[in-house]
């Protein structure tokens, strides 16, 4: 039994996702998070067919946002029709980095907020809900202009809890001393629409988004944040998304062995 454990394929970078989804069955695994560049490639219904076909529940799929791009809306509106296809309820939404030439991050994260509020009648209508995930602070000028979970909520705040919530990664906010009052607030709002973890891993290698490993290889308390979560009323999957050369290199059923091993030790 696996529990609220759901695979984010990230994890399992290079396995494809017929395999992926032989070996999630195998191993017990009923959820999976899934990215829209696998699922494009794969064609968006044949991997609807997939995940029925194999009994697997698509727990999120990443992802929209980078508003400051040229057709950021027709780009989101696509992501959410994605979401739809594949049967994902929830869509990340990783806001996108200053706009070339500019030094205003609070005007950035101010027309995130105006941005989001464009795609919601769209994702309400489909019934997808928008999470917006903060990204660690080094982030900010090219990926992501929220860092911190308070601003996620806030920028979540004047839109329905059912069309917007936010995604809490522990990678991304291990760091933050008001994390745990902010993760009470999420969920006095109504607002966890998805749980992550992956652990920080040190020294950090050159390409940092890769500086994550599974649960218990790092610095993160990565229980504390399940206990914290579940004391909010959340009682969702938890999704385990790492990125890690050394990993992927690795067969994809030692992966997602070993990535239930530490799942079952440091997290749940």
């Amino acid at each position: 039994m696996t529990g609220r454990f759901s695979l984010n394929q990230a994890t399992t970078k290079y396995w494809p996702l017929p395999s992926l989804a032989a070996g999630c069955v195998e191993a017990g695994v009923t959820r999976v998070g899934l990215w829209r560049e696998d699922i494009q490639a794969y064609g968006v219904e044949k991997s609807r067919r997939l995940m029925d076909d194999h009994g697997l529940t698509v727990t999120s799929l990443c992802r929209g946002g980078f508003f400051h791009t040229d057709g950021w809306l027709d780009e989101n509106k696509r992501a959410v029709d994605e979401a739809v296809t594949v049967g994902a309820p929830v869509l990340l939404l990783v806001s996108g980095g200053l706009p070339a030439g500019s030094r205003d991050i609070d005007g950035a994260r101010a027309r995130v907020g105006e941005r989001i509020g464009d795609l919601v009648p769209h994702a309400l209508a489909a019934g997808v809900r928008l999470a917006i995930e903060p990204l660690h602070p080094m982030f900010a000028s090219d990926r992501c202009v929220v860092s911190t979970l308070a601003q996620a909520l806030d920028l979540a705040a004047p839109y329905p809890p059912a069309a917007v919530g936010v995604a809490l990664d522990t990678y991304h906010l291990w760091w933050d001393d008001t994390i745990w009052a902010q993760i009470e607030r999420a969920g006095r709002e109504d607002r966890i629409a998805c749980f992550q973890v992956a652990d920080w891993v040190t020294p950090l290698p050159a390409g940092v988004l890769l500086g994550r490993g599974l649960p218990g290889t790092g610095v993160v308390e990565t229980r504390r944040f399940r206990e914290a979560v579940d004391a909010t009323g959340f009682t969702g999957p938890i999704e385990v998304e790492v990125f890690d050369e050394e990993l992927w290199a690795r067969p994809g059923p030692d992966i997602l062995a070993d990535t239930l091993a530490a799942f079952r030790a440091h997290v749940r």
